[in-house]
Formats: structure tokens, sequence, C-alpha cells
């Protein structure tokens, strides 16, 4: 099955069974994600993976996503709240490191990042940090979908319950958006067999000539 077909089986699955994701299909999808785009390459977020059934339950009390309690893993995309000299010279550092190469060969990317970076505000670059994050879920969608390991992305948790109970915050972290896995309950979810619904390419794209 190809990239289409895999997104055209894809939905926002509402009824999970009971089936787990083992976890080489989980390490795909994490290992799809680590490789995700991110502006600079500088991954201004991080992933957790929640696989405890009890603190999944608690993080999803109060919820209308019941998926939160009833997936099989939850991923949880956190950003940093501010971006910082030392996250900058940590990614430096680590570059050199892997492309056998020195520091001062990076000196004119390093300037370049700390003066884009650090002249804009904390808000500015949390927002920004958030956006990438964001491109991760999208990746993790795509290769959940061609594992067949059904998803659902969510934006309505509470937040602040997130980052108290997995201790983001000290981690200067805030979770920002949130991805259940598992397998369908088709026999059980009414959005399983539907049609997914989307423009005429027609009417979505436009090209400019």
């Amino acid at each position: 099955m190809n990239t289409t077909e895999s997104l055209q089986w894809r939905y926002a699955t509402k009824k999970f069974s009971e089936k787990k994701v083992s976890s080489e299909e989980l390490n795909k999808i994490l290992e799809a994600i680590n490789l995700s785009a991110s502006s600079t390459g500088l991954q201004p977020y991080r992933v957790f993976v929640v696989e405890n059934a009890t603190l999944r339950k608690e993080l999803g009390e109060g919820s209308f996503n019941a998926q939160i309690a009833a997936s099989s893993h939850l991923l949880v995309f956190a950003a940093f709240d501010r971006i910082t000299r030392e996250h900058i010279d940590t990614y430096i550092s680590y570059m050199a490191s892997e492309r056998n190469i020195p520091e001062g060969a990076l000196a004119d990317f390093k300037t370049a990042l700390i003066g884009g970076l650090l002249s804009r505000s904390d808000e500015e670059n949390a927002a920004w940090a958030a956006r990438q994050a964001y491109i991760a879920l999208g990746t993790a969608l795509i290769a959940a979908a061609e594992l067949k390991i059904d998803s659902t992305p969510m934006e309505g948790f509470d937040a602040a319950k997130f980052d108290s109970l997995l201790g983001l915050t000290p981690k200067g972290l805030k979770s920002v958006v949130i991805l259940s896995l598992g397998y369908r309950d088709a026999e059980n979810d009414p959005y399983a067999s539907l049609k997914k619904v989307r423009l005429p390419l027609a009417e979505f794209v436009t090209f400019i000539n």
C-alpha cells in the first residue's frame, strides 16, 4: 500500500481495541518523528511516550477524549517554553561531533542561530517551537498510517495537568499536542467505515504559473 492509500485508510480513531502496539513498531514511529523536518535542525521540542495505563487514565480524567486512556500508547509533544544560548551551544557541539568537524567550522551558522533566535522574545520562540512540534506530529501520523497503526491527534486536554504529572515544567517544556496510538475497534467505532471526506484537489490547490 502506498502513502496515498495509507492516508486514505487512516482516520481519527474514536474507539481503540485492546491490542497493543509492539515496541518494534513504536520505535519505527519514534524514529520517523526524530527524522522529521525541523527549522534549523534544532528540534525545540521533546516527545514523551506514556505507556503506563494508570497514568494515561489519570491524564485523561475530565477530558472528552477517551482515547487518552484507551489507546495502546500516548505520545506527548512538548515544546520548550524558551530558547537559550545553552540549547544552541549543545546543538552546535553535537552537530560538530556527528559530522566529525571542528566546532569552529560552524561559527557562522552558530552566529546566525544566536542572532535569529535569541533576538526574539520567549513568547515568539515558544510559538515557533510549538509549530515545529506540529510538523513532527504530521510525520508521526503518516508513519503510523504506513504501519497500519491507528492514531488520534488531540488538542482537547488539560495541558497544565500534563505538564505537572509528566514533570515537564522543570525541564522548560510545555505540552502542546498529543497523539494516541493503537488499533481501531472497528465493530464499535462508527467512524471506522465512513468514507474520508476531503475537498477536490481542483478546489483545494491553486497552481500559480
